[in-house]
């Protein structure tokens, strides 16, 4: 417990910094005065796109899954959504969790062995933000401040990638360097239910064993990412700037970085002020930079946590359901 409450303040705490490293070049009554005359019709169109979007999510998580049971992308979009709701109302990702428990209840599917499909996703998805950055990178060069960030998620997500196709290619080398470890460092009691997890998850990398496969994941993953873009087109619409798609391709990039560091629900602060930060670089003014990104950040997480907490509430989960979820985070990292 003590630890969640750790958690949880680090992460209010980076939100903070990050807010409080952007309210100097901030005039709060030009950005009410922006929120005031953006023509919110324009977000009607981006929040369709972005739910087409997150449909193509669906399926990827569909041809993921089915080398262990194929599974509709029509039963997975609920389950993709609650993971949404899950994510952006609790402060530890749980929801990440609780989709792949909800698809063990629902289709028998080990959690473990889902879990690794999450994780190949997240890695995919990282991937490609890295790809947005470098190709909008000679066009619309990248603040120096943000040169670091970016160097260290790409040495990260590389990494996270050749280990798990590693794993995936190689199963039996990584089996046998499992196997020594698990003889003599893990408790004997403990063993079996570890050496099962272990097993189960190595499954789910399936998915990573076929060059096919890799190459259809990520463009699946550069189709999701690209529509999303087109959300933030249509956001920027309803205010009195300009600029190009590869900006703004950059913008997603950077912030959904970003987001993968530790901070309050909903990303406050880690997702507004990098994509802040860009704009104004390319000459737009850092109070309707502000408007536009507060806009573009609520037009993101209210839609997906309404439709969301409506399946949550119709398959009768359970506030308890996501600490457990985030408990089980725990108890796999301490393993």
């Amino acid at each position: 417990m003590k630890r969640k409450y750790l958690q949880l303040l680090l992460g209010i705490l980076i939100s903070a910094i990050f807010i409080y490293l952007a309210l100097p070049g901030l005039h709060l009554h030009e950005v009410a005065a922006s929120l005031r005359t953006a023509n919110y019709w324009w977000i009607v169109p981006g929040i369709i796109v972005y739910f087409i979007g997150l449909w193509v999510r669906s399926w990827r998580w569909h041809y993921m899954l089915r080398h262990l049971k194929p599974v509709s992308t029509q039963r997975l979009y609920p389950l993709v959504c609650i993971g949404y709701f899950g994510n952006n109302v609790y402060p530890f990702r749980a929801g990440e969790v609780i989709r792949s428990v909800m698809l063990k209840k629902q289709e028998g599917i080990a959690v473990s062995s889902s879990l690794a499909t999450v994780f190949i996703e997240r890695i995919f998805d990282g991937l490609t933000m890295l790809l947005f950055v470098f190709l909008a990178l000679p066009f619309a060069p990248m603040p120096t401040n943000l040169r670091n960030l970016v160097v260290a998620m790409t040495v990260l997500f590389l990494g996270a990638t050749l280990i798990f196709v590693w794993a995936a290619v190689r199963p039996q080398r990584l089996t046998a360097i499992y196997g020594w470890f698990s003889r003599h460092l893990l408790p004997a009691r403990a063993r079996p239910a570890i050496d099962d997890i272990y097993h189960r998850f190595l499954e789910g990398l399936r998915s990573l064993s076929s060059p096919t496969d890799v190459v259809m994941i990520f463009a699946t993953s550069i189709i999701i990412w690209l529509i999303e873009t087109v959300k933030y087109w249509f956001v920027m619409q309803a205010f009195p700037f300009t600029v190009s798609f590869l900006v703004l391709m950059l913008v997603n990039g950077i912030v959904n970085l970003a987001t993968t560091l530790p901070s309050a629900p909903g990303y406050i602060g880690t997702f507004d002020v990098p994509g802040i930060l860009i704009l104004s670089a390319y000459g737009v003014d850092a109070s309707l930079a502000a408007s536009y990104i507060l806009t573009l950040h609520v037009a993101l997480w209210v839609p997906v946590t309404l439709v969301g907490g409506y399946y949550f509430i119709r398959q009768q989960l359970r506030w308890s359901d996501f600490s457990a979820a985030e408990t089980t985070v725990a108890t796999a990292q301490k393993q």
